[in-house]
């Protein structure tokens, strides 16, 4: 049996990849802080800089950095066209504003832009981008058919739905690239609205064709193909999994906002171990062999234990220090970076050095 320190050039296990994402996205939603923030995106881009691969949707992560870009800068226009309802004193300029009817009362269009709105707008958006940022990052790490071929037995209905959302962004990116490519080698210019009003459509086509392609090509080998059951057993399957997911997510809303830790645990492990009882009992209608399984071996526990490790504790230390997580902006400060948020957001570099490089195609 090979041994977990052995480093090899191996694809780690997608799951690995996700749970690392989510908690850096789950520490990104307890804090406003821009510096924390931008440690966060920091952390997922170098990750991602020294363990992505040269896959077709290991390209997507720039995609989502500029999506992200977008997003605060649609959150900055909307706060200085519609205003912002946090008050201000702070004047930085004034929009000739439009008049409206009696029954558009509370809404304008225009009018004074204050340092307060601006800020708070700028920490909403940065929040949400960092989010993209994280997503971006499993996008580009995580094989979206390795991460479907493990799921479990009582979600094989759902996985050829899956498949098609989940590789739909990255071949969309990757169609992008090259024929933007294919009109430089022709001599036309591949910027500008002509030409992505030429290639929107080819691009939108092409991804849709290869999703639903590896979608059939999966249906064709077995995928999503179940045993016959009892009725009363995939019904109590299908209870419990759906309770235990409803569980977690409600449980998730609960510890991501103030006070809501007392009871959200409880009901975390409970959704838990229903999702587990159906998992597993939805686990006896599989009737398919795996060839090559991916392995969870060390570098997939210190991959999803940092992730895990940075949530845990930016929500610790959020609770603890509240201020220096959501900076005020009535009246403006300057955010402070306290040294324990910066520590607990570095422990999101450990798989950048403890899992092992991904294969290239070229070997």
């Amino acid at each position: 049996m090979r041994s977990p320190f052995v480093r090899v050039s191996r694809q780690l296990h997608p799951g690995a990849w996700w749970l690392w994402a989510l908690g850096l996205g789950a520490a990104a939603t307890r804090t406003t802080n821009p510096a924390i923030l931008l440690l966060l995106a920091a952390v997922a881009g170098y990750v991602v800089a020294a363990r992505r691969g040269d896959a077709p949707w290991s390209r997507s992560y720039g995609a989502f950095v500029r999506l992200g870009l977008f997003v605060l800068g649609i959150r900055l226009l909307f706060a200085v066209l519609l205003g912002s309802p946090v008050p201000g004193t702070h004047v930085l300029f004034t929009l000739p504003e439009v008049p409206l009817p009696v029954w558009a009362q509370g809404v304008r269009i225009g009018g004074r832009v204050t340092l307060e709105g601006l800020l708070a707008a700028l920490y909403d958006g940065l929040r949400l981008a960092t989010l993209l940022v994280c997503v971006g990052a499993a996008n580009a790490l995580a094989s979206p058919a390795r991460l479907l071929r493990a799921l479990p037995g009582a979600l094989y209905e759902a996985g050829v739905a899956v498949v098609v959302a989940m590789t739909f962004a990255p071949n969309l990116v990757a169609d992008v690239q090259r024929l933007r490519a294919a009109r430089r080698l022709r001599g036309r210019t591949d910027k500008g609205i002509a030409a992505v009003l030429s290639v929107g459509l080819p691009v939108l086509e092409g991804a849709l064709e290869r999703s639903v392609a590896l979608a059939a090509a999966m249906d064709t080998r077995g995928f999503g193909r179940t045993a016959d059951v009892p009725r009363h057993l995939a019904r109590a399957t299908a209870a419990l999994t759906l309770a235990g997911l409803l569980g977690i997510c409600l449980a998730a809303y609960g510890l991501l906002t103030a006070g809501g830790a007392g009871w959200a645990l409880p009901v975390l492990l409970i959704g838990l171990g229903a999702a587990f009882a159906g998992l597993l009992l939805g686990s006896r209608r599989s009737v398919r062999t795996r060839y090559q399984p991916d392995p969870w071996v060390l570098p997939e526990w210190l991959t999803a234990g940092s992730g895990a490790a940075v949530a845990a504790l930016t929500v610790y230390l959020s609770t603890r220090d509240p201020a220096a997580f959501a900076p005020t902006v009535v009246p403006p400060s300057v955010p402070a970076l306290p040294l324990a948020a910066v520590l607990a957001v570095l422990l999101g570099l450990v798989p950048a050095f403890a899992t092992p490089t991904p294969p290239r195609r070229a070997s």
